[in-house]
């Protein structure tokens, strides 16, 4: 369990916020509106009215004491960039910020975010990638070359051990887990028989996931 503090409560905040306490975090909110604090407070550890862009006021919540300080300020990029630094200089130990362009990213790092991330951008992005290929169910970036995917077995590949199959040799690919229902078994060993009912999570090359048939 991990201690969050979620600053701005838009779409984006709320939903993180919520995510975190589902997955058994200790959840600080922090927003202006008193109507939003109301609304979130059931589903988190605690909720506080306050503006982050007032020293006195992260300095009272204690800010060095949590493990990620995530600044979700998108709407207002000033407030946002401000936070993001006094958060660095009340001793935060990671700052994540939101951003919505790279010149704000660039900003934000400049000011101490530990990370940037895009949730625009890189729901975008993952959408586009679903969606331009038939055998992609789901995708995970991991660097500009590699990937995650989850695809459907290859019909094939019905029948067919991994073994027998040797697609690590042969489509330079990497079975990180085999999909059933709703029941995962990560890391098959090389006997496991491919069925067309079953979904598979392999981590190559985008060039080699086209490859696949």
């Amino acid at each position: 369990m991990k201690s969050i503090l979620i600053i701005g409560l838009g779409r984006f905040g709320t939903f993180m916020a919520r995510k975190f306490s589902e997955l058994g975090n200790h959840v600080l909110v922090l927003d202006t509106d008193e109507e939003k604090i109301d609304e979130i407070l059931p589903y988190v550890t605690s909720a506080q009215i306050g503006d982050a862009t007032k020293p006195a006021v992260l300095d009272a919540i204690g800010v060095d004491n949590f493990d990620v300080c995530a600044v979700c300020m998108g709407e207002n990029f000033q407030s946002s960039l401000e936070t993001t630094s006094l958060l660095k200089e009340a001793g935060a130990k990671y700052v994540l910020s939101r951003a919505s362009t790279e010149i704000q990213a660039k900003f934000l790092q400049r000011n101490g975010a530990d990370e940037v991330i895009f949730p625009e951008k890189q729901t975008a992005e993952r959408l586009a990638v679903r969606y331009s290929a038939d055998n992609i169910f789901d995708y995970i970036q991991l660097t500009p070359e590699y990937a995650i995917y989850e695809i459907p077995t290859p019909r094939s590949w019905e029948g067919k051990t991994i073994r027998d199959k040797n697609v690590r040799a042969k489509y330079n690919l990497n079975i990180l887990g085999v999909k059933r229902g709703g029941a995962l078994t990560p890391l098959p060993d090389a006997d496991h028989v491919f069925s067309t009912k079953e979904r598979l999570i392999v981590m190559c090359r985008k060039a080699d996931i086209e490859k696949i048939h």
